[in-house]
């Protein structure tokens, strides 16, 4: 299998959005589906933080990452964001087959 699904959380819909419509748009995943209201409990600068976030789930193909994690990285507000790949090890075959035919 070459589909991955790729996490990333942000701080707002509008945020998710924006980053959900340019990876798509510009044909580096198929779909991505927005959480709301995911609560993380982090470290950072040394304090533990808590916030709502939106969860993306990014369906594309495995040698897409780098461009993906490119573009998130980009336009993200958050100076480190979450861009952590899983890969897809079983699935429907048609819904696998839409993955790769809707990317560059």
């Amino acid at each position: 299998m070459d589909s991955i699904v790729i996490l990333c959380t942000t701080n707002s819909q509008e945020s998710a959005l924006n980053i959900a419509q340019t990876l798509v748009k510009n044909k580096l995943c198929a779909c991505v589906n927005i959480v709301p209201k995911v609560y993380s409990v982090y470290s950072w600068k040394d304090k533990i933080e808590t916030d709502e976030e939106y969860l993306m789930l990014i369906k594309t193909k495995k040698d897409l990452f780098e461009k993906v994690n490119n573009k998130i990285q980009e336009i993200h507000p958050y100076e480190v964001p979450e861009v952590i790949s899983l890969d897809i090890t079983e699935g429907s075959k048609s819904y696998l087959d839409w993955i790769v035919s809707n990317v560059k």
